[in-house]
């Protein structure tokens, strides 16, 4: 999907709020109806590409990183498989943390503490990810770009911890 935003009808920022987006998509369906097409087998074909496209749209936008992800291609930053640079250290601290969790698989007050540490890494990384999105500017500068990349590549990582401490957990992130 180029652009989800513009396929709900939504500003192309990180800071949605998610009613804002169920609306958006509700509305978007609701022009979408396939009643709407009457019959027609040309016109009920594109609707349900356009519902698709709503539909995926609204999976983007819902979950807060492939929004992020989403608008930083759409102001002309790099993607994830061009840029896979992380924050100094980040990669030594996760070694450390996986080993934790490695040898935490028979004590789940380890694994507790250790998916109550992902959760809050995770809420770090929204948060920075949010303010370099505002502090970016208009049009947004390489530099700026390039930093929100970052911040994603290592929450990228927090994620894929989650999905591995509580697979249930990772998959409603």
């Amino acid at each position: 999907m180029d652009n989800p935003f513009a396929a709900l009808g939504l500003s192309a920022r990180f800071d949605l709020d998610p009613g804002a987006i169920r609306r958006a998509w509700l509305t978007a369906s609701g022009r979408l109806h396939p009643d709407r097409a009457g019959g027609d087998p040309l016109e009920e074909s594109e609707i349900a590409r356009r519902s698709a496209q709503m539909n995926e749209a609204k999976r983007v936008l819902d979950d807060p990183e492939s929004r992020a992800d989403a608008l930083l291609r759409l102001l002309g930053g790099p993607a994830k498989e061009e840029d896979k640079s992380l924050p100094d250290g980040f990669l030594m601290e996760m070694m450390g943390v996986r080993e934790d969790l490695e040898s935490a698989a028979d004590d789940p007050s380890k694994r507790q503490d250790l998916e109550r540490w992902a959760t809050e890494q995770r809420e770090g990384h929204i948060a920075r990810v949010g303010a370099l999105f505002a502090e970016a500017g208009e049009p947004a500068d390489a530099g700026s770009l390039t930093a929100i990349r970052m911040e994603l590549n290592a929450w990228r990582y927090i994620e894929r911890m989650l999905e591995q401490i509580d697979p249930a957990e990772g998959a409603q992130a």
